[in-house]
């Protein structure tokens, strides 16, 4: 499981907290952040100027959203059809090969409903 990701503002606001006086013992209570962390952030400001989360690592999805719209088309047309059927299709016309598990996860990003009447 991924741990939660801090935003920049939230890095921030505690890196101020702590430049105003702040304990690091009272932080690690307030803001519920280790002191490993705090010094970790500390030394990335320091490097980089920011404490700005790093993008996280991973695939990139094989039904972007600049493909979204043309998903929402091929269900329209094809309400009826199965995972695999809709696999097939967007493998014919993008070229892409995706498996059902994707397609799914496409459908439910886009609160496309999968209709099985067959």
């Amino acid at each position: 499981m991924r741990m939660k990701q801090y935003s920049a503002d939230f890095r921030d606001r505690l890196l101020r907290a702590l430049d105003a006086g702040l304990e690091r013992a009272e932080a690690t209570r307030t803001f519920g952040v280790t002191e490993r962390t705090m010094r970790r952030w500390r030394q990335q400001q320091r490097a980089t100027g920011s404490v700005a989360p790093a993008p996280r690592p991973g695939r990139h999805r094989r039904i972007d959203a600049a493909a979204e719209p043309a998903l929402r088309a091929q269900v329209r047309q094809y309400p009826d059809a199965t995972l695999a059927e809709h696999c097939a299709c967007w493998q014919a016309t993008h070229g892409v090969t995706v498996s059902t598990a994707t397609m799914s996860r496409a459908l439910t990003r886009l609160t496309l409903p999968l209709k099985k009447s067959r």
